[in-house]
């Protein structure tokens, strides 16, 4: 892979997006995690407002690490914001030290051998920009002397969902300490100890020169940064995209950055700061960091409750009613329903687990499937039929496909489509439909400036996703 070599910018963003976010499910799945739903208030998605923290304020073009499976989104996402970034694809999930050491490999190439980054994950809520800005500049000063830094956060009650720093007793400058020792997420009564003793919350967020990084992964995580130099040196940008070498990252071993270099190195530091700092890592986090009404409730969508307090409740479509409840979380979307108590919400990652076990469709994937192109939504589906809502965003083009073995009725219903069936072009407007028989080249494409939107009925032996043979792909999908 070339890539044309700039000057080193004062910080290089490095922002880790390729998580699954499964305790906010059945908001978040797999098909469509956290980080790119618009959960928290002033109609951003977390990656937005990471993206948006980091951009201009002297800092350089930012490293987006995520999976292949996001590529479209992170991509639609960075541009409804108007931010050009690398965007790094991930072949699959090896925790974080493979995407650091992926992050801190390119950064050194945009730096021309040198700089310092600041990693940051895409799902975290900062409630004061100013404060965090001040606080990377302080870390990222220690970090040119060196040190790996993380920021630390000064905790406001004893959490027992995040990992706690013991800070060392050596004054490395800002304000910042060395490190004692890293410690798992505690009970409480153990998290009560720790803020006795000084501890701060590990945020997970760290500045780094790329040589300091790269010298500890080759010292503590020799196998992480061969996998990784190997699979940048591979690495071919595919359109806008840099596709790391699938081979070469599976050889990675799996493993979190704090495993692999940071309970280990002697270079670490950690700054305690506070800037209003949540993970947003389950719904009991997001309920406590958003505006509730005078009774301790978040509602959200078309939800109705009476006589309940301190609660959570969200919906996405369906009339949702709360009676006589204190304390609770209930979520309903197009196709699941959850209910849990606010102290019980962390483990909702567990009951993911036991629905991915038991093979159910909706532990992962949404009803809603967003593609490069726009989406689609079943509505029903049955023996030899289903029906699809479809929405093909400005300019959005479907491949030159065929099927085997399923005929399609496509009814528009909003905007103006214009299909292709066996090389014949024809466009259709509301209320009009166009039918396309098995075995017919054909192509959607929207060349309006408004959504189109057609009710698709699918009708044969076969229905499934993978009956489908592309000919021709704008967005270069195999």
């Amino acid at each position: 892979m070339s890539r044309s070599m700039v000057p080193s910018p004062t910080i290089i963003p490095i922002i880790m997006a390729g998580g699954a976010g499964s305790r906010l499910w059945p908001v978040s799945r797999d098909s469509m995690p956290k980080q790119f739903i618009e959960l928290l208030d002033g109609g951003l998605s977390a990656f937005q407002a990471t993206i948006r923290r980091v951009v201009g304020k002297g800092f350089g073009r930012p490293i987006v690490v995520t999976n292949n499976d996001f590529r479209f989104i992170t991509a639609e996402q960075l541009a409804a914001l108007g931010v050009e970034a690398e965007i790094v694809l991930e072949p699959e999930r090896r925790d974080s030290a493979a995407a650091v050491a992926v992050g801190a490999l390119l950064a050194e190439r945009q730096a021309i051998g040198g700089g310092t980054c600041l990693l940051l994950a895409s799902d975290h809520v900062i409630g004061d920009e100013a404060g965090f800005l001040n606080a990377v500049r302080e870390a990222s000063s220690v970090a040119a002397t060196g040190r790996i830094m993380t920021l630390g956060i000064t905790p406001d009650h004893p959490s027992t969902a995040y990992g706690y720093i013991h800070p060392g007793s050596e004054d490395l400058g800002q304000g910042a300490r060395s490190i004692e020792r890293f410690v798992e997420k505690p009970d409480r009564q153990t998290a009560e100890r720790y803020i006795a003793e000084g501890y701060v919350w590990n945020s997970g967020n760290f500045a780094f020169a790329t040589e300091v990084m790269l010298q500890e992964l080759e010292t503590y995580a020799p196998g992480v940064l061969a996998a990784a130099r190997e699979a940048v040196d591979k690495a071919v940008l595919d359109l806008d995209f840099v596709r790391l070498d699938a081979l070469s990252f599976a050889a990675s071993p799996t493993i979190s950055i704090d495993y692999a270099v940071m309970e280990k190195t002697k270079r670490g530091g950690v700054l305690a700061a506070e800037f209003g700092w949540s993970d947003i890592g389950s719904w009991d986090s997001l309920h406590a960091v958003k505006d509730k009404d005078e009774n301790g409730n978040r509602l959200e969508g078309d939800v109705v409750a009476i006589d309940t307090t301190n609660s959570f409740v969200r919906s996405e479509e369906a009339l949702t009613t709360v009676v006589g409840l204190d304390d609770v979380v209930v979520v309903t979307t197009h196709d699941a329903v959850l209910v849990s108590s606010m102290q019980a919400a962390p483990k909702v990652k567990t009951l993911v687990a036991e629905l991915k076990r038991a093979g159910r469709r909706e532990a992962g994937e949404h009803m809603r499937i967003h593609r490069p192109w726009g989406w689609y939504q079943r509505i029903d589906i049955g023996d030899r039929f289903q029906v699809k809502h479809i929405c093909v965003k400005p300019g959005g083009r479907l491949s030159l496909q065929r099927h085997h073995h399923r005929a399609e009725h496509w009814v528009v219903v909003h905007g103006t489509a214009e299909v292709t069936i066996d090389g014949a072009v024809k466009f259709y407007h509301e209320n009009e439909a166009a039918y396309l028989p098995i075995g017919c080249v054909h192509r959607l494409h929207n060349p309006g400036k408004i959504d189109l939107k057609l009710i698709e009925v699918q009708v044969g032996s076969y229905t499934g996703e993978d009956d489908i043979v592309r000919i021709e792909d704008v967005y270069a999908r195999s």
